[in-house]
């Protein structure tokens, strides 16, 4: 199989600045490695009416381009299902009947990592689940063998982050997105994956379940989010951030385009043209403060 990076957003909403900064790297990534670029919409959630459309044409609109058919989450029920019947099939599941807040209540298991789920329905006895399953549905747990898993990352180097009894399947039915990512990176070929660095915390759970299915681990590059001038990261709140708002005060996609390109040290004028320029190791390692510019 072809390997290949990809851009997986999520359809509840315009892309602002900061998610066109990291689908452009994304992108820059996987060609300057000579890898194909694939757009997964991760649709798991619930989407908002018209977002798909409206974020493909927003990444058409500063030069980033696929190769093959946009593949949709709730499109691949069937394979996180095998994913997850083989894992019960080992013994590595378990049903939680637990709610949110009696998680953040719950005493910590000893030597637990911080906000490590603390294994309460773990140990439940036959009899206590069926008990339970009477009252409320039930979520599916990983029963981990580890606390923490180490991975390497381009830009943050080894990086070692807690592994606890994560969620596979929601009480809902809907599969969790730490499962949906390894199963759907695995199924494409994508075996490099380039996203904003709030996501760093949750890449060692997703990297221990590919081994425990037997799938490759990706390279990853979490790279650093676009921030407003508090240094939070950037939302629709900040004002004019996405390419409809920049639009409506004159400044159009390309000199958003261009401003993304010079953020990262890139000559502006198309993603085309800034690629021989690229080379990942002088991607900047500090977030990007976004100021509107003036039209």
């Amino acid at each position: 199989m072809t390997s290949a990076g990809r851009f997986a957003p999520s359809p509840s909403g315009e892309l602002h600045v900061g998610n066109l900064r990291t689908a452009i790297l994304a992108w820059l990534f996987a060609k300057s490695s000579g890898r194909k670029f694939l757009l997964r919409v991760e649709d798991l959630d619930r989407a908002r009416s018209g977002a798909e459309a409206g974020q493909l044409r927003d990444l058409q609109a500063v030069g980033v381009s696929w190769e093959d058919a946009v593949v949709r989450q709730t499109e691949r029920a069937e394979l996180y299902a095998a994913a997850i019947k083989r894992l019960s099939a080992e013994g590595r599941t378990y049903e939680c009947f637990c709610t949110r807040r009696e998680i953040q209540e719950a005493p910590s298991a000893p030597h637990a990592p911080q906000g490590a789920y603390p294994g309460t329905c773990r140990r439940l006895s036959h009899a206590e689940r069926e008990i339970r399953r009477a009252t409320r549905p039930a979520s599916i747990r990983l029963r981990s063998e580890v606390s923490e898993w180490g991975v390497e990352d381009q830009l943050h180097g080894q990086y070692v982050g807690v592994v606890d009894d994560f969620v596979l399947r929601r009480n809902d039915g809907v599969t969790a997105y730490n499962l949906a990512v390894v199963v759907d990176d695995a199924a494409q070929g994508i075996d490099q994956v380039v996203r904003g660095d709030d996501l760093l915390p949750s890449t060692p759970r997703q990297a221990y379940l590919a081994t425990l299915l037997g799938l490759q681990i990706p390279e990853y590059a979490h790279v650093p989010l676009v921030v407003n001038h508090d240094g939070v990261r950037l939302a629709k709140r900040d004002g004019a951030v996405t390419l409809g708002d920049l639009a409506a005060v004159g400044i159009p996609a390309e000199r958003v385009r261009d401003l993304i390109l010079e953020s990262l040290d890139l000559p502006d004028g198309s993603v085309q043209d800034a690629l021989p320029h690229f080379t990942p190791k002088n991607v900047p390692k500090e977030p990007w403060v976004w100021k509107t510019p003036r039209a």
